[in-house]
């Protein structure tokens, strides 16, 4: 059995470990056995966001990296398609597997449909219900094509249901919270970044934003900024791993000069996988508008304020862990001093989320 895997940005890195592991405990116990071969759309195609992760992680490095990481979503996306179709063409696989929302997804989804090779989506059903976002539209397309559709919840088992897709649907759990628990114990034994960046555990903030829909537009960014620089002091500071077409961003309206200059501001680079778990793990607080970084939060135990007017991950707000709080300051200062009851989340599994789908396969 052939598998092609396609992935292009970061947490489809994570969370191809975490199946890839499967697939060779597989095929270490079984007759039959699975050759995965691993396509890199180069969608990230920083050395620090991409190449870094397959190295940390024991990923097997990719067959194919075909770098289509600039232009536009429709040029991005387009050019994947043209060459994932002739890759596709040339190995046959018998399935296509593909990862959350990304335009690597899309791409991979479509080019394997229209060759009628089934497509195993990772990640099926979620939905924000804001198709402004590109990653929305990614999502709903490439569920209406798959043929196994692996979800990470139950709200997203009913979403496809809501939109007549049931046949195919499974709720395997969350292969992230697989990577949380074997990546939390590698984290505490290789990363040094607390010592690096001179940070106490529960003694500072953490922050991300790389969204479009806040990067993009200046009320929002700004809105972001404006609650990051009061938040922040010398006591608590506020850690920002900064996405390059954020920094762009942030420097085209003017706002990355009195960031980077504001006390308790600390701004640094794209960090490794390990070196951000590490600091998910021991941040006081995560404020982020990543899905992906939402659920670390949770399984890490940490107060997430979500920087966004919705969430994918309905249930972390449900459970406690997250707030969601849109870019206007008060509304993200509101959330910071906002304490609500929390409680655990069972639906994500017990880290046994890549099995399942390897066991359906």
């Amino acid at each position: 059995m052939k598998i092609v895997t396609i992935v292009g940005a970061r947490p489809q890195f994570v969370k191809a470990a975490m199946v890839s592991r499967a697939i060779l405990e597989y095929n270490k116990n079984n007759d039959t056995r699975y050759e995965e071969l691993l396509l890199h759309t180069g969608q990230h195609y920083d050395t620090n966001m991409s190449d870094i992760f397959f190295k940390s992680m024991g990923i097997p490095q990719p067959v194919w990296q075909l770098q289509c990481g600039n232009g536009t979503h429709g040029e991005m996306t387009g050019r994947m398609l043209i060459e994932i179709e002739k890759i596709l063409q040339d190995t046959l696989p018998d399935y296509v597997l593909v990862y959350g929302d990304t335009n690597s997804t899309l791409a991979g989804a479509l080019a394997a449909s229209k060759l009628h090779i089934p497509v195993v989506h990772v990640e099926a059903g979620l939905r924000s219900f804001n198709k402004q976002m590109p990653e929305e539209i990614n999502r709903i397309l490439t569920d209406h094509m798959a043929t196994l559709l692996c979800c990470p919840t139950f709200a997203a088992v009913r979403h496809l249901a809501s939109e007549g897709i049931q046949q195919g649907v499974h709720h395997v759990g969350d292969v992230m919270y697989d990577a949380a628990l074997t990546f939390g114990k590698l984290a505490d034994s290789t990363s040094d970044i607390l010592d690096r960046l001179d940070l106490t555990s529960k003694q500072f903030r953490l922050c991300t934003v790389h969204r479009a829909e806040n990067t993009d537009i200046p009320e929002r960014i700004s809105g972001i900024v404006n609650a990051i620089k009061e938040i922040s002091s010398h006591s608590c500071p506020t850690v920002l791993p900064l996405h390059p077409r954020t920094r762009n961003c942030l420097e085209k309206f003017g706002l990355f000069e009195s960031l980077e200059s504001q006390e308790g501001i600390l701004i640094i680079p794209p960090i490794s996988f390990l070196d951000m778990v590490m600091l998910e793990k021991h941040a006081a607080t995560i404020l982020t508008d990543s899905g992906g970084v939402q659920k670390e939060a949770y399984f890490h135990h940490t107060p997430c304020i979500t920087l966004r007017d919705e969430t994918e991950w309905v249930e972390t707000v449900e459970a406690g862990w997250n707030q969601i709080a849109g870019y206007k300051k008060e509304n993200i200062l509101y959330c910071l001093g906002n304490q609500p009851e929390r409680k655990e989340i069972q639906e994500y599994g017990t880290g046994n989320a890549s099995k399942n789908i390897i066991d359906l396969l």
